[in-house]
């Protein structure tokens, strides 16, 4: 697995765990809308919606 999809899944737990995309992108250092692009794109690539 490439080390983009590693950190991309990461990021979906991050939001997974913290159950918001506020507290995941402070907690990671990243704007909420970068976390959001993130799992949208891990979505179609997967072809399932996760979130």
């Amino acid at each position: 697995m490439a080390r983009d999809n590693i950190n991309d899944i990461l990021v979906f737990l991050a939001v997974a765990r913290e159950r918001s995309f506020t507290r995941a992108a402070a907690r990671l250092g990243m704007t909420q809308s970068a976390l959001s692009h993130i799992v949208r794109s891990l979505e179609q690539r997967l072809g399932v919606r996760l979130l």
